[in-house]
């Protein structure tokens, strides 16, 4: 690890304390229920437009200041948080990344990391500046499932990974705000950065050419590509297909195709549901079922652990970054209708490894306050 203590804030502990920026329903239904059980965690502020919201989850959590986002900094001039969780409509990530981290102030900030490559650079530019670690919500590089299915491909056990595919889609509300605000609300930001990362993740490298296509699908009113499918060729001939939509029935898995046998897993972008993997080697096809856990319960305990410790949390804003330049790509093919070329990465990314595996058990999912899930508004 690397050890940044001597550019970091410096947390009093035992516990990190934490300011929710955003009270919508990934907030609500899953980060907050599960902060107190990671032990070296609490929420402490909540900064949301909503009064309604402010009231209620200041009383359920016992939180010390509730604030309006024009008042975000008086928590850090206050001395009120430690670090933000960071989960609002994407367009909005860049300018509160970057009063956040400015001031010093840690971040855990939801996917994907901006809408452009510039915001990414700006958001590094300013942990930089306010020497504070920003730590990127891909719960899955915690998940014992998915950590699981990366060793069981890099160890070669399917012979060389030479396909991944992908298919994962939800139905979305007229009413729900990624239905009003074009690409970067639709669904290759919002669910695209799963096969994307996953790709990346189990071929360990990034991908130099993306193609796209989408539909709008018949009644539906998005006004936006609804369905998209796209292609990304990566080094050493190896493909990744994967198809996103805001308007099937819920699904979500990933395969990966290689010389002596394929890896399939079922639910595999899910903080709900369990995860499967069906291993298929010489025509034998065995199933293992694991028990869900509470990845974002895991995923704040190890970026809580690096902040006290002093280390470099993994993934960092590099690996949101990777991402959103495909992210970036896949548009200008939407838009261009013809491949895109991507040069190479000039960042060094740290991949997944099975030693980040956080075992927490889940949570339930507490009533909600004017909040609801993409398919219901």
């Amino acid at each position: 690890m690397v050890n940044v203590r001597a550019m970091s804030r410096t947390i009093a502990g035992p516990k990190v304390r934490y300011g929710v920026v955003g009270a919508g329903w990934i907030s609500q239904a899953a980060f907050m229920p599960g902060v107190a059980q990671t032990k070296n965690s609490r929420l402490t502020a909540l900064v949301t437009g909503d009064r309604k919201k402010s009231e209620a989850l200041k009383k359920k959590y016992e939180l010390e200041r509730t604030v309006d986002y024009d008042q975000l900094e008086t928590l850090f001039t206050d001395d009120v948080v430690d670090a933000i969780y960071l989960a609002t409509p994407n367009e909005q990530h860049v300018d509160l990344a970057v009063r956040t981290l400015s001031a010093g102030i840690h971040l855990l900030l939801e996917k994907p990391m901006a809408i452009s490559e510039d915001e990414c650079r700006r958001i590094a530019a300013a942990a930089k500046e306010g020497k504070a670690q920003v730590m990127i919500g891909y719960r899955l590089h915690f998940d014992p499932a998915t950590l699981a299915a990366l060793e069981i491909v890099r160890s070669g056990k399917i012979g060389d990974p030479r396909f991944f595919s992908s298919a994962f889609g939800q139905k979305v509300a007229a009413s729900n705000h990624r239905a009003k605000e074009g690409y970067w609300a639709g669904p290759v930001p919002d669910m695209g950065c799963y096969p994307i990362n996953a790709s990346r993740q189990l071929f360990q490298s990034e991908p130099i050419e993306v193609m796209a296509t989408g539909i709008e699908s018949p009644g539906t009113s998005f006004g936006f590509h609804d369905t998209v499918s796209v292609t990304m060729r990566f080094p050493e001939e190896r493909l990744a297909q994967f198809t996103v939509s805001y308007a099937t029935a819920a699904l979500g898995q990933y395969r990966v195709a290689g010389t002596e046998g394929d890896l399939e897993v079922a639910n595999g972008f899910s903080f709900e549901s369990p995860i499967e993997h069906v291993l298929t080697l010489d025509g034998k096809t065995t199933r293992k079922s694991f028990d869900r856990v509470d990845q974002f319960s895991g995923q704040l305990h190890a970026f809580s652990k690096h902040l006290l410790e002093g280390t470099e949390p993994e993934p960092g804003p590099h690996e949101g970054w990777a991402d959103v330049r495909v992210l970036v790509a896949i548009e200008e093919s939407l838009r261009t209708k013809k491949p895109v070329t991507l040069e190479k990465f000039p960042h060094s990314v740290r991949y997944a490894q099975p030693d980040q595996a956080e075992h927490f058990p889940p949570t339930k999912t507490p009533e909600l306050i004017d909040a609801a899930a993409p398919a219901d508004g």
